[in-house]
């Protein structure tokens, strides 16, 4: 049995993130058009939120061409989100500085991510996990989470 990732898009005209065979990372898309100067920070909407399981945690890192199609750097490689990050506002970001002037259209491949354990995760997680056949991604109209959005941030809500 698969391991279960409920997600939600939040933006219309990105494509749904999928599993592919090859591989166990999965690619996520910007879900607007973005135009960044040279050194400027910003944090890319990727329209998506996800539920990720207690136990297990995603790590987010730039796809291999994204430094040389784009000039930009993901600056907290890899990005880690965790099972409370899913509140009414916690859309995933990428976030970025811009080595060059660029621009990026909506949905562009641009991050990747995968699931992985938790330091913190129980024996019976680590078995689930042990015997899951891969992972299931599972799209849902509306997740249920904490009503405590942090507004895109880390676990403080602070930037």
């Amino acid at each position: 049995m698969a391991l279960k990732i409920k997600y939600q898009m939040v933006c219309d005209g990105v494509t749904k993130p999928q599993l592919l065979d090859k591989g166990e990372w999965i690619d996520l898309r910007v879900s607007e058009n973005v135009h960044l100067s040279q050194g400027e920070f910003a944090m890319l909407p990727l329209g998506i939120r996800m539920k990720i399981p207690e136990g297990f945690e995603a790590h987010i890192a730039p796809r291999s061409s994204t430094y040389k199609n784009f000039r930009i750097l993901q600056v907290n490689s890899p990005g880690v989100v965790d099972s409370s990050y899913c509140g009414k506002d916690d859309m995933w970001r990428m976030p970025v500085l811009a080595m060059e002037a660029v621009g990026i259209t909506k949905d562009t491949r641009i991050c990747q991510f995968r699931i992985v354990l938790s330091q913190k995760a129980t024996i019976q997680q680590k078995r689930a996990w042990l015997l899951a056949d891969g992972v299931e991604l599972v799209e849902e109209e509306w997740l249920t989470g904490s009503e405590d959005s942090r507004g895109g941030f880390g676990s403080t809500g602070m930037k």
